[in-house]
C-alpha cells in the first residue's frame, strides 16, 4: 500500500507527530505562531527573532541573521560571497526569486589560461574570484521588501563584528580542518596567533564592522565604490587579477522567475540556472518513476536508487547548467517529463550504472542557509556562500574581506557552455528551496557542497514517500554518490553497506557529516509555524 495514501499531504497538520521517541536521542520540532527563524547558528536565529519582535518582517530578519552569520561562520559566508533567495511576499502570493551571484571580470580569458598550460582554475588564484554579488542582492531585498531600513537590519552584525563572539563547536571543527588553506592576508585576519580558532575562542572582525557601517550609511556605494572597493580591487590586482573598479560597480542582482515540478502532488520550487535547482527538479522527476512504498528508507534498494538517480541528474547538470544566457534550450530539455522517463529507465535495482562524465569544474564545498517566516506569512529562503571553506583563502589587505573562489565553477574547455568568459556567471551549486501545497508552504534548504540537489530530493522523498516529519527527515542518515564513490554516513547498517558494495558501488564511510539543513512549515489551517534544524550543525529553529 502506498505510504502517501495513508499519511496524506506532506504539508498537512500533525504530519509525523507520532515519530518522536522521547526515550531516544533527538530533538523536537519548534512550534510558534507569530514568527520563526531556522538557521545554522543559534545566534543568527536569535537575532532574526529579535528583529521580528521589533517590527521587522521576514526579509529584515533574514538579512540581519545572514550578516551575523558572516561573523559566526566566516569560513562559510561573507561580504565577498554570493547569495540566492526565494521570497513569498505574503500569504498566497507568487514566489519570487533573486539571483545575486557575481560575474567574471571583463579581463577573464580562458584562452590565455589554456595557453599558459592551465587545465582548470586554481582555487587560491585571483582567476577564481568572480565579482561578489551578495551585498547587492541583500540590499536589493531590503530596499524592495524590507520594512525597518538597512541601518537597523545591519546593527546586530556591526555589534558582533566589533565586539566578537565565541566560536561554536561545528565551526571550530571546520576551522581546524581548513585553516591551512588560508593565504596571505587571510591568515592575518582569520588565524589566532597563527593557529585556527577553537570552540569558545572569541572571534571579532572590527575592520568588517567599518565596512558594515559604510553599507548602512551609503547603501551599495559603501561597498562597491570608494575605499572598500579600492581595497578589494587593489588586493586582487596584487594577487595577479585583472579585476577593475568598473567590474565591481557593474554588479547587479537579478529577480528571476522560479522553476518548479510536482512530486506526487507536492510542488517543489527552485531557482533557475545558473544555480543547480534544475538538477534537484530533474532528480525529483526521476524519483517519481519509482514506488518506494514498503521499502526501508535507509535500506539497500532505496539508497541505491537515490544514488543512481542522483548520478544521472548531476551528469545533466555538469553538461548543461551555466549562465542562462549560454544554455540555449537545455533547461526545457532537463525538465521535460520524457527526459526523466528515459533516465529513470536506465536505473536497475540490481546493478550500478557506469560512471557518468565527471565534473569539469570544481564542486562546491560550503555554505550557510537560513529561513524566516513572519506573522504575515512573508517567507524567505536564503542561502549565502564563499564557495570553498574560507573561499580562495585570500582576503583584502585593509578590511579583511575574504574573496570567494566561485570562478572555479567554470571550466576552460573551448566551446563548453560553462567555459570561463568575461561578464559570465559560473555554474552555482547553492540552492534555496520551497515546497508548496495551497496556502501551506515550506521554505527549506540543504547545505553540504554539491550534495545540495541530492539533499533536496532526499528530503522531499523522506517527507512524501515515508511520511517522516521535518526533523526526522533531516536526521535520517545520508548517502551521496560523488567522485566515483558512494559515501555513507555512519547511521547506515554495515550489512546495507555490504549489500551496496555487492551491487557494484564503491562504498566509503564519511569521516564527517554530510551537510546540514533548515526548514519552516506554514500550517495555514492551524495558523502556526513548525521549524526544524539539522543536528549536523550548531543551529536551531526559534520562534515567538
Amino acid at each position: 500500500m502506498n505510504i502517501r495514501a495513508i499519511r496524506g499531504s506532506v504539508l498537512q497538520s500533525d504530519l509525523g507527530a507520532d515519530m518522536r521517541d522521547f526515550q531516544k536521542n533527538g530533538r523536537s520540532m519548534t512550534y510558534a505562531e507569530n514568527g520563526m527563524c531556522a538557521a545554522s547558528h543559534p545566534l543568527a536565529a536569535q537575532v532574526a527573532v529579535q528583529i521580528l519582535q521589533a517590527g521587522g518582517n521576514a526579509v529584515d530578519a533574514g538579512i540581519a541573521a545572514a550578516m551575523v552569520l558572516n561573523i559566526c561562520e566566516p569560513h562559510m559566508t561573507g561580504l565577498g560571497g554570493d547569495c540566492f533567495a526565494l521570497v513569498q511576499p505574503r500569504e498566497g502570493a507568487d514566489i519570487i526569486g533573486l539571483n545575486a551571484s557575481g560575474r567574471a571580470p571583463a579581463s577573464a580569458n580562458a584562452a590565455a589560461l589554456r595557453a599558459a598550460g592551465r587545465t582548470g582554475i586554481a582555487s587560491d588564484s585571483a582567476d577564481a574570484v568572480t565579482m561578489p554579488g551578495a551585498v547587492d542582492g541583500l540590499l536589493r531585498l531590503i530596499e524592495d521588501y524590507g520594512h525597518i531600513g538597512r541601518d537597523r537590519v545591519l546593527a546586530p552584525a556591526i555589534h558582533y563584528a566589533e565586539s566578537g563572539l565565541p566560536i561554536a563547536p561545528r565551526v571550530a571543527q571546520d576551522w581546524g580542518e581548513s585553516w591551512d588553506d588560508l593565504r596571505g592576508h587571510g591568515r592575518r585576519f582569520y588565524l589566532k596567533n597563527g593557529k585556527p580558532f577553537a570552540a569558545g575562542d572569541r572571534f571579532a572582525a572590527p575592520r568588517q564592522a567599518e565596512v558594515l557601517r559604510r553599507i548602512a550609511a551609503q547603501g551599495r556605494a559603501g561597498f562597491y565604490e570608494g575605499e572598500v572597493a579600492d581595497d578589494l580591487v587593489s588586493s586582487l590586482r596584487a594577487l595577479g587579477g585583472g579585476h577593475s573598479l568598473d567590474d565591481l560597480a557593474s554588479v547587479r542582482a537579478d529577480y528571476v522567475a522560479p522553476v518548479a515540478t510536482r512530486y506526487r502532488g507536492t510542488e517543489l520550487v527552485e531557482l533557475p540556472p545558473n544555480g543547480q535547482g534544475a538538477a534537484a527538479l530533474l532528480l525529483a522527476n526521476i524519483l517519481g518513476h519509482f514506488d518506494f512504498a514498503g521499502m526501508d528508507p535507509v535500506g539497500t534498494t532505496r539508497t541505491h536508487i537515490l544514488a543512481e538517480a542522483s548520478k544521472l541528474a548531476y551528469d545533466a547538470r555538469n553538461r548543461f547548467v551555466t549562465d542562462p544566457a549560454h544554455m540555449d534550450t537545455r533547461l526545457a530539455h532537463m525538465l521535460a517529463p520524457e527526459t526523466a522517463a528515459r533516465l529513470a529507465a536506465l536505473i536497475s535495482p540490481k546493478a550500478v550504472l557506469p560512471l557518468p562524465t565527471p565534473p569539469l569544474e570544481a564542486v562546491h564545498k560550503d555554505t550557510v542557509y537560513l529561513t524566516v517566516v513572519d506573522k504575515n506569512r512573508m517567507a524567505l529562503s536564503l542561502i549565502c556562500s564563499i564557495f570553498s571553506r574560507f573561499g580562495s583563502g585570500q582576503a583584502s589587505e585593509k578590511f579583511g574581506i575574504l574573496f570567494h573562489d566561485r570562478g572555479t565553477g567554470f571550466n576552460l574547455i573551448e566551446g563548453h557552455r560553462n567555459v570561463l568568459a568575461p561578464g559570465k556567471r559560473p555554474m552555482h551549486t547553492i540552492i534555496p528551496g520551497m515546497m508548496r501545497e495551497g496556502k501551506n508552504l515550506m521554505p527549506f534548504g540543504v547545505m553540504g557542497g554539491q550534495y545540495q540537489a541530492a539533499g533536496h530530493g532526499h528530503y522531499l522523498s523522506n517527507l512524501v514517500d515515508f511520511g517522516m516529519d521535518m526533523q526526522t527527515a533531516f536526521d535520517a542518515p545520508r548517502a551521496f554518490a560523488e567522485h566515483g564513490a558512494l559515501w555513507l554516513e555512519t547511521g547506515f547498517a554495515p550489512e546495507v553497506a555490504q549489500d551496496l558494495a555487492d551491487l557494484g558501488h564503491q562504498v566509503k564511510w564519511r569521516k564527517s557529516a554530510i551537510g546540514g539543513a533548515q526548514a519552516i512549515q506554514i500550517d495555514a489551517a492551524r495558523g502556526i509555524l513548525i521549524g526544524a534544524s539539522d543536528f549536523r550543525k550548531d543551529g536551531c529553529a526559534l520562534g515567538y
